[in-house]
């Protein structure tokens, strides 16, 4: 049964089931902090167990994308190494959201892997929860009695709360699970060792295939269970594993979802799969990766320094570093792969297919820069061991640091210290990692109460589209502590304030009662709640309040979230229909918007896209909205739905004429509010990814008029003149005439004191020292320092200046010097930096330095003849 036939019976039985086919959430999480990807399939179902929103049907079933290179499920170290864990994989899940509960859920697994998809049941094992003292909880007596009427007793398994509790997080709702193992091992080694003796022992061979989590509980802040009002089922099962199952493999990546990238892999390296264990992991790594990032990027995450993006990046960095390393890969390669890819996926993840152009730029740029990366820290290493000869020890913050800038894998940074018969001090490696994850967990430490509730109200009612106040009361609240701020969490049972998401950042405003005001200071959305943060609660909580948007902000975040529709419209029309949002940033101040397209926008553009925006503007042209419109007749309408986005199966449609998009946000009623758009500004911000910025109303207004002064102050400068650009022209072609004679008179300045200099050499143990303290800036000492090199044999030259109260050091030492006598001028450069209460560094020949005292300039001369009168001449 190849993988294809594997997804299609799994759906196609659960939809005999009576259960609703859904289609995989993105991999990228929105709106919810406590995550940055979907890492289980029970994510896009989160709200629904949490109680925030109802179910869209009591039984769901389908195949989710998902990513664990993160958090507590980060499997990346073991990916490529083992036969079964990956970064993205497929978890195929049935739902039930308060319908069928353990009888069902149970007897369906076993129904399925066995009469279905045939798996003998003798290589079979299934777990049960077994009890935990601490929390009060016994042996899951139910599952075992149900267990018991299909699978002999001898294939059930009791787990401890670590393998047979689930939870979705320190707290929530929770429940006991079992698990489904399967033994793929030969006969011969089965009658040796019983597989159930191997369960959850962390044998390749013999594996979880299937968990059925049975969610009945809610963890509370202070660890304890309650029981939930209505019992849930949660399963996920392992597509690559199942399909490894059954296609008679010992390993995913010999199933038909990895081998033909694998021998594609293969045929570009020309080194065959499975003859050396090096290059298979290598090509294992780059396979698994590859979907990873592919999918990432078609769901709308592009690789960047921070969060979700730097995950990313790390994750294809790590796929170049092994194709390097074991493939002799020196250019990219991997965007080479996305067809091969788009073509296994085709008719399963449409996205793939549609944002591939996209998917393959961002994979090749980024693997250039990382290459070229890649090259800075192999020359940097190697200048290390040149300067650092008898030593044989890579230091542990040098090794830190070549991981931590460079993206080398400790494992790298060791084989390159093994060619060189050095080691690595792997303590002082593990202490910067540690230093670096205690940062990280310091960073992002938040300390959540419980909720307190005081209403049972299962979703807010948001009313902000038609109302700037309304009468609200508070349904629960809790108290959040991070980073040494303690603030209140309040949801209300009717809200005009919009919290942050599409882009748009969330309202600010006050809640009034009859008593007193509370400010609120940010609304964002959390688990399809809306909540409303403030830095203290209202005295009585039980009162009503009038919750009131802060109405100016709202009217100018309303006219830069309209004009970014406006924008994507005129971008389209001008620029091309490939045009496509893939981000965007509303507030009150301005628009940042992003859109996929390959070149630098030129001037005319820009300029056209800027008038058919205004045009658009000064038309007035009113709204059209549609509130919970079908999905399929807005598409039909010509919505423009944004990739990496969850839609619903009703959806808002705003449209401004021509201008139609499926969005949530808050718009004005007519276009003519906006006033005006004015484009500040154009850029790359990655591979096919540009940026624009842009103001409208009183910004566009103020900053036009600023542009206005600033032109007639030119204009005073230059004595109302009637072509100013002109005679700033010249202005400037003047001031470039003027610093070439500068420079011709420093050059021969710089000739006469190198001849100066060197007729004040101080001979000292065979080396030729020259102190020279000056008024020269830095790219003049650094001449005069080249220009003595090539005069002077046996230099060692230390020129000291002193600038705006800062001192500045530089330091020459002929190559001959370097190698001969083992110094190194970076090396001492420190050394000599420490009398100005500075530091510097560079190469072994030229270093600079900088501090703060130069008083100290004399005593630096000073140390500097010191440390070459304790050099023996050598015989």
């Amino acid at each position: 049964m190849n993988s294809v036939q594997v997804r299609k019976t799994f759906l196609d039985f659960f939809e005999s089931k009576n259960h609703h086919i859904v289609p995989s959430a993105p991999m990228i999480v929105k709106n919810d902090p406590t995550l940055m990807f979907t890492n289980a399939g029970m994510n896009q179902f989160k709200d629904i167990f949490l109680g925030n929103v109802p179910a869209v049907a009591p039984r769901v079933a389908d195949t989710q994308k998902c990513l664990r290179v993160s958090g507590k499920h980060n499997d990346l170290e073991e990916v490529g190494h083992d036969t079964y864990h990956h970064t993205m994989f497929e978890m195929l899940g049935n739902w039930s959201f308060g319908d069928y509960f353990k009888k069902e859920a149970i007897a369906w697994s076993w129904e399925l892997l066995t009469g279905i998809y045939k798996i003998n049941p003798e290589k079979l094992y299934v777990t049960v929860f077994g009890g935990d003292k601490n929390d009060g909880t016994s042996i899951d007596e139910e599952a075992y009695e149900y267990w018991k009427e299909i699978v002999p007793e001898s294939h059930i398994l009791f787990g401890s709360k670590k393998d047979n509790f689930w939870e979705m997080g320190e707290t929530g709702p929770c429940g006991p699970c079992s698990e489904i193992h399967v033994d793929i091992r030969d006969e011969a080694e089965q009658k040796i060792i019983p597989g159930r003796e191997l369960v959850n022992q962390s044998h390749p061979l013999v594996i979880e295939i299937w968990n059925l989590v049975f969610i009945e509980f809610n963890r509370l802040s202070d660890g304890s269970l309650v029981p939930l009002p209505a019992k849930h089922v949660d399963t996920g099962m392992g597509f690559e594993r199942l399909s490894m199952v059954l296609q008679g493999k010992k390993s995913n990546y010999d199933t038909d979802i990895f081998q033909p990238l694998i021998q594609e892999i293969a045929r570009i390296a020309g080194k065959p799969y499975g003859l050396d264990e090096k290059t298979d992991i290598a090509m294992r790594v780059v396979a698994d990766h590859l979907r990873a990032i592919a999918f990432a990027i078609a769901d709308g995450q592009l690789p960047s320094n921070n969060k979700a993006g730097y995950v990313i990046r790390r994750i294809l960095r790590r796929a170049v570093r092994y194709g390097y390393t074991f493939l002799s890969f020196n250019e990219p390669f991997i965007n080479l792969l996305v067809p091969l890819l788009v073509e296994q996926m085709q008719g399963t993840f449409s996205e793939l297919k549609t944002q591939q152009d996209l998917v393959i730029r961002v994979i090749r740029e980024e693997e250039q820069a990382f290459l070229r990366t890649l090259s800075l820290g192999i020359q940097k290493f190697n200048h290390y061991i040149t300067s650092n000869p008898g030593a044989k020890i890579i230091d542990g913050e040098f090794a830190f640091e070549l991981f931590d800038t460079y993206g080398f894998p400790i494992d790298l940074t060791d084989l390159m210290a093994k060619e060189n018969d050095w080691n690595v001090d792997m303590d002082g490696f593990k202490k910067g990692l540690e230093q670096q994850k205690a940062r990280s967990r310091q960073a992002a430490a938040v300390d959540t109460a419980d909720w307190v509730v005081l209403k049972e109200e299962s979703e807010t009612k948001f009313v902000g589209y038609d109302f700037l106040e309304a009468e609200a009361e508070i349904v629960k609240y809790r108290k959040i502590k991070t980073k040494g701020k303690e603030f209140y969490q309040i949801v209300l049972n009717q809200t005009p304030f919009y919290a942050e998401s599409g882009g748009q950042l969330g309202d600010s405003g006050t809640l009034r009662s009859a008593n007193e005001t509370v400010i609120v200071e940010d609304t964002k959305k959390e688990n399809n709640l809306v909540i409303h943060i403030t830095s203290t609660l209202p005295s009585n909580l039980t009162s009503s309040f009038i919750a009131s948007v802060d109405a100016e902000k709202r009217r100018l975040t309303a006219n830069n979230h309209s004009a970014t529709h406006l924008l994507h419209y005129a971008l389209r029309q001008i620029v091309g229909t490939h045009v496509e949002q893939k981000g965007s940033l509303v507030d009150a101040n301005h628009l940042r918007f992003d859109f996929s397209h390959f070149a630098k926008l030129t001037p005319e553009e820009i300029a056209s896209v800027e008038k058919l925006v205004n045009q658009k503007i000064r038309a007035n042209i009113l709204l059209t909205e549609f509130r919970e419109f079908p999905i399929k007749k807005a598409v039909e309408m010509g919505a423009m739905a944004l990739f990496g986005e969850k839609y619903g199966d009703k959806v808002r449609v705003v449209r401004y004429g021509e201008s139609v998009e499926l969005c949530g946000g808050t718009h004005v009623p007519a276009t003519g509010q906006i006033g005006m758009i004015k484009i500040v500004s154009e850029g790359a911000i990655a591979a096919g990814v540009r940026r624009i910025e842009a103001i409208t109303a009183d910004k566009a207004e103020e900053f036009i008029n600023n542009q206005l002064s600033m032109i007639e102050q030119l204009n005073d400068l230059f004595k109302n003149t009637k072509d100013v650009v002109r005679s700033a022209r010249q202005l400037i072609e003047e001031n470039s005439d003027l610093h070439k004679k500068i420079e011709e008179l420093n050059h021969e300045k710089i000739k006469n004191l190198i001849t100066e200099l060197a007729s004040k050499i101080n001979p000292i143990n065979g080396i030729n020292f020259i102190a020279y303290k000056s008024d020269l800036d830095s790219n003049s000492i650094k001449d005069l320092a080249y220009g003595l090199k090539n005069q002077v044999e046996n230099l060692f030259f230390v020129s000291g200046s002193s600038v705006d109260d800062k001192a500045n050091l530089s330091l020459m030492i002929s190559e001959n010097l370097v190698t001969g006598k083992n110094l190194n001028a970076s090396v001492i450069i420190r050394e000599l930096a420490k009398n100005i209460q500075g530091g510097g560094g560079g190469q072994p020949f030229y270093a600079t330095a900088g501090g703060k005292n130069p008083k100290g300039l004399d005593m630096t001369f000073e140390k500097a003849k010191n440390i070459l009168e304790q050099i023996k001449e050598a015989e």
